[in-house]
């Protein structure tokens, strides 16, 4: 009994001193770039699908991203809207469709910007007021103006669309046609 207990905590402590088997290695997460060459952009917002839908953005960076503010009208009065960043600076078939899809260099699920996993050009709906104008005021995090890194927005362009983005219908929110879109042009 005695050699039975010995053997049992000699075989405890080889036990106790083997190593852990080694966890599969973390893939590394890529450094999104944070820095842009550009001060400023202007996106001048032209209808689309038949929309009076028009308006103009000013964007700068600001600390990790980069904030749009301006207006867009024509809009039903007190109505929402999904506005995005698209991944092409094209505006020009009738419909906006020539802009591509929203903006999404890593490849992730559409949803609601800072709530979690969603595109790099996901923003949160802009609303109109009584007299469907649409005044924005939003940053963009996790994006740049100008220099060509993979998150960089200048030269794509921006969509409002003619509904509300409900936030998880995929790819795109449901927000429906395009009614404006306008070319994020670097001016200094």
């Amino acid at each position: 009994m005695r050699i039975a207990l010995m053997a049992a905590a000699a075989a405890l402590s080889v036990a106790a001193c083997s190593t852990a088997p080694e966890k599969p290695p973390v893939a590394a997460v890529p450094e999104i770039p944070t820095t842009s060459t550009a001060s400023e952009a202007v996106a001048n917002l032209a209808s689309a699908s038949g929309s009076l839908v028009s308006g103009r953005v000013k964007l700068v960076p600001m600390g990790k991203g980069v904030h749009i503010t301006g207006v867009v009208g024509g809009l039903p009065a007190g109505s929402s809207h999904g506005f995005h960043v698209h991944e092409k600076g094209d505006c020009s078939a009738a419909d906006a469709s020539s802009a591509g899809a929203h903006f999404n260099p890593f490849n992730t699920a559409h949803g609601k910007a800072e709530s979690g996993v969603h595109h790099a050009g996901d923003m949160d709906n802009i609303v109109a007021d009584a007299e469907g104008v649409a005044r924005i005021d939003v940053h963009v995090a996790g994006v740049t103006l100008g220099g060509g890194a993979v998150n960089d927005i200048a030269s794509r362009a921006l969509i409002v669309h003619a509904a509300a983005d409900d936030y998880r219908s995929q790819p795109a929110g449901n927000a429906g046609a395009r009614v404006a879109c306008g070319l994020i042009t670097v001016t200094r």
